[in-house]
């Protein structure tokens, strides 16, 4: 994949942004600047991964079903976010996830092509980790189901035993694309049940199918640098490390607000 054709200014060389530890309506807004920016011309392709502080339920940018304890939740005595996404699907809860984001263009119009080609560095990164992926495959309930997790598509990374490992989500702007997708590490079952009222299991089961050492926060990097080796060789790219400017925040910030979701700016939302 290269964005050589379209942006012939930034031939084969990528932006990485190191790791970012922010509230979620901050995140949303990083990715969709970058996105923005991108389809101007104005910036280069991007990857970077981050992590969400504090606790937050991401909404898909059309989801507008969701229960309304989700604006009372509290974790670890702080209340948790809830922000909606600039890419479709369902809920996410991030809490013990590593997120990561890719803005590139020259992809293919197929979504699910898109998709794939993607994800091709999720895939070889996590081998060479010694997790085996495979593509999911959505099951009748997806669309009816406002938990992301709950079940797995075409464009999502299941682990052998068919638990779903990664969920991924896009915006496309012709063949410019912004895919953000959450890998479940160290997440909490209990948590996650009170969020979703299900069973666990939908949790425990991926956790119990990694090595033990993932979930500790302390070896992430260890997962982001096999990501980043995986991108440039997945890809045939060069990421060069360079962290948001003052200048980049500012415009963050001043866009950030939109990504905030509470029961006074709801949009249509419509709550259970």
């Amino acid at each position: 994949m290269s964005d050589a054709k379209q942006f012939p200014q930034w031939g084969d060389r990528w932006r990485l942004i190191s790791p970012i530890a922010a509230p979620g309506h901050l995140q949303m807004a990083v990715d969709a600047w970058l996105f923005q920016h991108h389809c101007a011309g104005t910036h280069p392709p991007t990857l970077r991964f981050y992590t969400w502080n504090p606790v937050a339920i991401s909404l898909g940018y059309h989801q507008r079903r969701y229960p309304d304890t989700w604006h009372d939740l509290i974790w670890q005595d702080e209340p948790a976010d809830l922000v909606r996404r600039p890419t479709g699907g369902r809920a996410v809860l991030h809490q013990g996830d590593l997120t990561y984001a890719v803005i590139a263009s020259g992809l293919p119009a197929n979504r699910l092509l898109a998709y794939q080609q993607l994800c091709e560095f999720l895939i070889e990164g996590w081998r060479s980790l010694g997790v085996s992926l495979y593509y999911g495959q959505a099951g009748r309930g997806y669309i009816h189901n406002p938990n992301c997790f709950g079940t797995a598509t075409g464009a999502d990374l299941v682990l052998p035993n068919g638990a779903k490992f990664i969920g991924s989500a896009q915006l496309r702007r012709g063949n410019v694309a912004l895919q953000h997708g959450s890998m479940r590490l160290a997440a909490d079952s209990t948590l996650y049940q009170q969020v979703f009222e299900t069973k666990s299991e939908a949790l425990v089961t991926p956790l119990e199918a990694l090595p033990a050492w993932l979930h500790d926060r302390a070896n992430w990097q260890t997962v982001v640098d096999a990501l980043i080796e995986s991108a440039q060789r997945c890809w045939g790219i060069h990421l060069i490390s360079q962290p948001l400017s003052d200048q980049e925040w500012q415009a963050i910030l001043a866009i950030s607000e939109a990504y905030k979701v509470s029961r006074c700016n709801l949009s249509g939302a419509d709550i259970l």
